[in-house]
């Protein structure tokens, strides 16, 4: 597949200085690094959502009421 990339100067002199340590072609070095990229990537633990007991018992059939009882009268 041909792609017509532009890259940033960084990266251009980080591409090109793959080529001369490894005597890659310009699609395997981007091959190379567009992998090493990817296999890069760190693990994150799945999210867990922390929850506490306030020790509040709040009906919420409706929401403007239970809203009042948390914010207070005068927040809208």
């Amino acid at each position: 597949m041909r792609t017509t990339v532009e890259f940033d100067d960084d990266t251009a002199k980080a591409l090109a200085q793959l080529r001369v340590e490894t005597g890659m072609g310009v699609s395997q070095a981007i091959n190379h690094l567009v992998r090493r990229g990817l296999l890069s990537r760190p693990e994150r633990p799945p999210f867990v959502q922390q929850t506490r007991r306030l020790g509040l018992r709040i009906d919420v059939s409706n929401v403007a009421d239970a809203l009042e009882v948390l914010e207070g009268p005068y927040a809208r």
